[in-house]
């Protein structure tokens, strides 16, 4: 590098220009602009999918689904069984629906099952009010003891039996037998109806 410029000013070390006239004393190499680098920002990943609660009593979308179909079987009495059957098979098409979720036969029968024990209470308040007049009354006890006089074999355990369901006690037992086997019933056909859904649009 010169130590004078050509107008005989001496210049510093490393001068890049002459403090006198101004001169540049070398080039100066800019450096080149680097363009930035984009950095693309990765797919969101979609979201996992809602983790629904187990097939029970604390899952309120069953819940929900079970009762408006239990409320909606009750309706059609007037053809027991079969809507029992249906009530589950029901039960399980729309829990499909509305979740998205694949059943399969377990939880058929569990969704089957939901709907079944929601349903008994209403059926039990059906069955009361047509038996409980008649039991009060006498009449379902003639009817048991009438019933006896038909049969063509005197069986005298079978007439100590019909004593005993005429009785206060005995049409009290024989009526929470009848819910008993009410509630057996309808829940059983009701987890059926759930199996049959299940296999058919539980996994549709």
């Amino acid at each position: 590098m010169p130590e004078f410029c050509t107008c005989g000013s001496q210049l510093p070390p490393d001068a890049l220009f002459c403090h006198k006239c101004g001169k540049p004393q070398r080039e100066i190499v800019e450096p080149e602009a680097v363009a930035p680098v984009r950095v693309e920002a990765p797919a969101s990943a979609p979201p996992p999918p809602l983790a629904l609660p187990p097939l029970d009593f604390r899952n309120r979308i069953a819940v929900r689904i079970g009762l408006l179909v239990a409320i909606g079987a009750t309706l059609l009495s007037f053809i027991p069984f079969l809507n029992w059957v249906a009530a589950g098979f029901v039960a399980v098409y729309f829990y499909r629906r509305k979740t998205g979720s694949k059943l399969n036969v377990k939880a058929g029968v569990r969704m089957g099952w939901i709907t079944g024990v929601l349903m008994f209470p209403m059926w039990a308040v059906i069955f009361t009010a047509q038996k409980l007049p008649d039991a009060l009354s006498g009449r379902l006890a003639t009817a048991l003891q009438e019933q006896m006089k038909s049969w063509p074999y005197r069986d005298p355990v079978m007439q100590e039996a019909t004593r005993f369901l005429s009785s206060g006690p005995g049409l009290a037992a024989l009526m929470l037998f009848s819910l008993a086997f009410l509630f057996v019933s309808i829940t059983c056909l009701s987890m059926a109806g759930g199996a049959l859904g299940a296999k058919v649009v539980g996994r549709g």
